[in-house]
């Protein structure tokens, strides 16, 4: 981005009076509250700025150029999910740890595609993944079996947190709508009977794509515990 090419001024130096109030948690929540209602791609540090009130360059006396600004942003989401509770067995630990990731990322939708891209992690982002680890070798996987766990519940989590924020509908009510008004005319009978067929018993049933999410949490879940070494 333009803004960051070139030296920076030093941190800490060359203030003016309209950047008082600022810090780094403030510069961090504002760009994530941007993120959250505009997306991430838009956001620039003059951008941010301009939310603020405050020079452009000021900025750079907390980040250092937008890698750092992601970087701080995306640790803010990983401080938001709970972390795998160690008073319980481990397929509970890792189904509370899993919902909570996907209810948060539900809130910063900009997040999903950014949550393993960063290469400079931040200290709540270490934390958890500490914590992840930590409660599958409790559990008796090996240190290969605990990253194959690793990586096949964050591909899930991940997965469906991109496939709801990509649907054209946030609730069960809309959800029927859309197939009784949108789908079901694109559906001859005679030429899709199976598709009308679940189209009606779902709405019939009221049925809730979001709970798609539990279903396969478990099967997973229960894929992986034959798996461990004891």
């Amino acid at each position: 981005m333009r803004e960051s090419e070139g030296s920076m001024p030093a941190r800490g130096e060359g203030q003016s009076a309209s950047d008082k109030g600022l810090s780094k948690q403030r510069v961090v929540n504002e760009a994530v509250r941007l993120a959250d209602g505009e997306g991430v791609h838009g956001l620039s540090m003059r951008r941010l700025a301009d939310a603020l009130g405050a020079g452009a360059m000021s900025l750079y006396h907390y980040v250092a150029n937008k890698e750092e600004l992601l970087d701080a942003m995306i640790d803010v989401v990983f401080e938001e999910i709970e972390l795998p509770p160690k008073d319980t067995d481990w397929q509970s630990a890792m189904r509370q740890r899993a919902t909570s990731a996907r209810q948060i990322l539900a809130r910063h939708r900009w997040a999903i595609g950014l949550m393993e891209s960063r290469t400079s992690p931040g200290p709540a982002n270490l934390r958890h993944r500490e914590a992840v680890t930590a409660c599958l070798r409790r559990a008796g996987f090996t240190v290969v079996m605990s990253t194959h766990a690793n990586w096949l519940l964050d591909s899930y989590v991940y997965g469906h947190a991109l496939q709801s924020a990509s649907l054209p509908f946030d609730t069960p009510d809309e959800s029927a709508d859309m197939a009784e008004d949108v789908f079901l005319p694109q559906l001859p009978v005679d030429e899709f009977p199976y598709l009308n067929e679940s189209a009606a018993a779902l709405i019939a049933a009221g049925y809730d794509p979001a709970d798609e999410f539990s279903f396969g949490l478990d099967l997973v879940l229960a894929a992986l515990g034959p798996l461990r070494a004891s």
